[in-house]
């Protein structure tokens, strides 16, 4: 990565942390803001990291409960519906 993603990157982790602590899912928006306010592209670089790691969080979430229903002879979660044209 080249140090504009490196720095969008680690603020992304910072603020993933934060958003925790604070019990604010939408505390990435903000921080959107103060950056963007003084360097879009390291706005961009910070909201394509924050974009991957929540998609990738939702995705291992998905997984997990995937499997616990399967243990466990349940019924395992619903994929969101494909709506890409084919």
């Amino acid at each position: 990565m080249g140090v504009v993603e490196d720095l969008g990157d680690a603020l992304a982790i910072e603020t993933l942390k934060a958003m925790e602590e604070l019990d604010n899912d939408r505390f990435h928006n903000e921080v959107s803001r103060v950056v963007g306010a003084s360097s879009p592209t390291l706005q961009e670089a910070f909201l394509t990291s924050m974009r991957i790691r929540m998609a990738a969080e939702r995705g291992r979430k998905f997984v997990e409960a995937t499997l616990k229903a399967k243990r466990e002879g349940g019924a395992a979660p619903a994929a969101p519906r494909d709506t890409s044209a084919h």
